[in-house]
Order: structure tokens, then sequence, then C-alpha cells
């Protein structure tokens, strides 16, 4: 399969607010929180919003109408929970062609998925369910990545997911995995920090060594989220539920991240235990302590 003709979903090297996302803070937009941002412009600590474009797919309403005013504010990104790129039963077409209608009407400047798959037999699962990494499974995923840009006309970008254990059957591992998907596709990549930490602790992999792997100009989006730790009979187990503030540990694996890809937009992820919007700020405030400094342009000498 020859590699996408459209570019990617954000320029190589937009990396200092250049891009149609900028990068900067952000954090997803709840329906606890829309209205507050949709009336009001909650300071300078979030400058962009990513949405769940299945929650958006109504064709009317009170709920659009907020989203039309919080878009007017600020930039939006789609990240997709329901493409399921991974599937062996091919893409629901009619799934991204709803995306594509609201990318039309929204414009985002950002769509995403994840590495992962929630179709079959023409059954929609509620999870986002683990890839096996095996050669088939990689032509299965870039074939439909593939129709599924082609269809929205645009590079979509892929996230790592999180992993509790590694799969018996597998040609390559994980970031191999992902990083072929994106040279044979054109897609970018969605590092997911928190999702890199969770796998290599469950795992026991160097979560740094994986990070040095990534191509710098692959990656087009940087996720932070919080995530527990549960003990279990076969030991600790970390779980990726999105339902706390960003632990210590994976701050500074951003901060690694950063310091090997350069600033990337970065989304506060936060989907279980949502909290006052003020806390969001602050997380994201965070997040734009370590971007800032790294978007200054080199001073000149002298």
């Amino acid at each position: 399969m020859q590699t996408a003709a459209y570019p990617r979903a954000l320029p190589a090297h937009a990396a200092h607010g250049d891009g149609p996302i900028p990068s900067q803070a952000g954090i997803g937009l709840k329906a606890q929180h829309i209205h507050d941002i949709a009336q009001t412009r909650p300071g300078p600590d979030i400058a962009w919003l990513e949405i769940h474009p299945e929650n958006y797919s109504m064709a009317g309403g009170a709920l659009l109408q907020m989203l039309e005013s919080a878009r007017e504010r600020y930039p939006l990104s789609f990240h997709s929970v329901g493409m399921s790129p991974g599937s062996a039963d091919g893409v629901d077409t009619r799934h991204v062609e709803r995306i594509k209608q609201l990318a039309r009407r929204f414009q985002p400047g950002l769509i995403s998925d994840h590495l992962s798959w929630s179709r079959l037999d023409g059954a929609v699962l509620n999870d986002l369910l683990p890839m096996p990494y095996t050669r088939e499974a990689l032509d299965t995923v870039v074939d439909n990545v593939d129709q599924i840009q082609n269809i929205l006309g645009r590079a979509i970008a892929i996230e790592n997911p999180s992993a509790y254990f590694a799969a018996a059957a597998a040609d390559m591992d994980e970031c191999d995995f992902l990083l072929e998907l994106a040279r044979r596709s054109g897609a970018g990549i969605l590092l997911d920090v928190n999702n890199v930490y969770v796998s290599a602790c469950n795992q026991g992999w160097r979560a740094q060594d994986y990070l040095r792997r990534i191509p710098p100009e692959s990656v087009v989006e940087i996720h932070l989220a919080g995530h527990k730790v549960e003990d279990t009979e076969a030991g600790e187990v970390r779980v990726d539920d999105h339902g706390s503030p960003v632990c210590e540990a994976v701050w500074r694996l951003y901060e690694f991240a950063l310091d090997h890809i350069g600033p990337r937009p970065t989304l506060i992820e936060w989907d279980a235990n949502i909290p006052a919007l003020e806390v969001l700020i602050g997380e994201a405030r965070r997040a734009e302590q370590s971007l800032a400094p790294r978007r200054m342009p080199a001073r000149l000498a002298g």
C-alpha cells in the first residue's frame, strides 16, 4: 500500500504554535462545563478544547449550539472513540461519514482515534480493545486507517493504548507496530504519556526507552491523564481510568517527552469523577508551565 498523499494532521514542525491546534495546553470539553466555557473564556490557561465527536452526532439542539459558542472562542480537536481502526470487520463508513459531517461544521484542527478495535460481527462493544501486534493485524489497521482518511479527506492521528499484559503471539512490540502504522498510512501519532507509563509499569519495561524510539516529527498531539493503582493477587496493577490528577511520575515523563519531541498540543484528559472546571484549568496550567519555555525561540548570541 502506498503512503497517503494528503498531509499529516499537523505539519511536521508545527512545534511553536503555528499549527491548526497550538502547541499549548487544552482540556477535554465535558457536559458539566460546556455552559461555562460557551458563555465565558475562563482564563488564558486553556488554549484549545477536545471533544468526543460521538457525543455530538445529533442534528441540532442546545448542546450543539453551546459547542458552536465554544468553537468561536477556542480551536477544537476531535478525539473519536468509535471509528474502530483495528476492527477485522473493516470500517463502518456511516460512522465515519457522520464524523465528516460534524467536522465540516466545526472545522477541528485535529482528528484522532485509538490503536484498538470495538466492532465485531456488526456489534459495537463499549470498550477500546487491544490489538494483536502481528503483521496480519498491521495490514488490517493500515487498510482501515487509509479508508478512514480517504473518507475524511485528511490525515488522522492514532493514540498508543494502555496495556496490562503482553500478548503471547506477536510479531513485533507495540512501539514498532505504531511506528509502522504511521509510516505506511501517513497518520500522525497521538502520544499518550500516561498510557506509556501505565503500560511500562504493568509490563516491566522502561517508559523512557519507548519514548526515545518515537520520531519527533510523527507526534501531533500529547495526552496527559490520571490513573489508579489496584492491588491484585498478581501484584500491583495500574489502571488507565482518567479519574484523578496526573501523578508526579507522569509529569516527569512528560518533561522527558518534551525534551525529546519538543512542544506539542497537550490535552488534559479527565473522563471519570469529573472535577470542577477550575481543577482542569489547574492541570492545564501546569502543563503550560512545561510547554512555555520550550516554545521560546532561541536567544540570539550576544
